[in-house]
């Protein structure tokens, strides 16, 4: 199932199925805020966001509650996650599936939100996506790349996207300081094995997809093409233990192409080493891989349907990358 586009007036409910939107700042909310309403959308806030407790999350039942009524709603289109953290798989078996598989909507979010977008295309058939947050709209330099790439899947009548690389990149805490901010220019992609195919796009952040190993949570990854980004929190040996995982599912087999988003400075995972830990694993030989792709923790980033169809074609001098609406 694909979710319906917006359109002008539409309302866009955010909900905290993670940390707390109250760790948002005043500045945040308001600048997020009027940047969805410029595109022409309504916003209104779960009941339940800015609930906090110590580990800066609110109740399961909070959660749930704000996330049925969201879908459940018939005058929301879409649903925006407030911002990522860690909690987020605690809500998988108090979803009511049924309930969103009846009321088809946009869900969008990235990082900790990939475990519910996932398990919500796994156990429904629900078309979600990994991209901003609605915090991620109170960036005030850098974004413009995040936003065409949102307005093009959620507001544009167009069947597929062409995914252009970015000019420039940053990976600061923007959220903390607006005004010192470091750009780099974009190298460009890591092409590892050339190739084309298409599938269907699976993924978001690893670590986390990988919570839902084992459960029926997790989707197939059958004709598949798996997006697969990580955090801070990763570095050279957890990548490539945490890809190995994944390539120990049953029926991985199926993947018929990869795409690594960009990792994070902090995290020392660079070009050579991702080369070599992809050459390391002999299942991972003979399907096309790139790496450097727009999307995970680092700043722009571009939106991806999670069950959508993706086309790649990758060639050392050409990465041309097709997302289908």
């Amino acid at each position: 199932m694909v979710p319906t586009r917006l359109k002008m007036g539409d309302e866009v409910r955010v909900i905290a199925p993670s940390t707390s939107h109250s760790i948002l700042s005043k500045e945040n909310i308001e600048l997020s805020t009027h940047r969805l309403e410029e595109l022409g959308l309504k916003v209104t806030f779960g009941k339940h966001v800015n609930e906090s407790n110590s580990l800066m999350t609110s109740s399961i039942q909070s959660r749930i509650e704000d996330l049925h009524e969201a879908f459940q709603d018939e005058n929301v289109r879409a649903i925006l996650t407030s911002i990522g953290g860690y909690q987020a798989n605690q809500l998988l078996s108090y979803i009511d599936y049924d309930l969103i598989r009846d009321n088809p909507k946009i869900f969008c979010g990235y990082s900790d939100i990939t475990a519910l977008s996932n398990a919500i295309y796994a156990k429904t058939d629900l078309v979600t996506y990994s991209g901003i947050h609605f915090s991620s709209f109170g960036m005030v330099e850098g974004f413009e790349y995040s936003l065409e790439c949102f307005k093009k899947m959620f507001l544009d009548d167009s069947l597929s996207m062409e995914i252009e690389p970015s000019n420039e990149w940053s990976n600061d805490a923007w959220y903390l300081d607006q005004e010192n901010r470091v750009f780099y220019p974009n190298e460009g992609y890591l092409v590892i094995n050339e190739g084309e195919c298409d599938g269907t796009a699976i993924g978001g952040n690893l670590c986390t997809l990988n919570l839902l190993q084992g459960t029926e949570f997790m989707p197939s990854l059958k004709d598949s093409i798996l997006f697969l980004e990580d955090d801070k929190l990763t570095c050279p040996k957890t990548f490539d233990r945490d890809l190995q995982s994944l390539i120990h599912q049953p029926g991985f087999s199926g993947v018929k192409g990869i795409l690594i988003g960009r990792f994070e400075k902090v995290s020392q995972v660079t070009n050579e080493l991702i080369q070599t830990i992809i050459h390391t694993k002999k299942e991972l030989s003979q399907i096309p891989i790139v790496a450097n792709a727009d999307f995970g923790h680092t700043n722009p980033m571009f939106t991806f349907p999670i069950g959508g169809k993706v086309k790649i074609k990758i060639k050392q001098n050409e990465v041309k990358i097709t997302l289908f609406k």
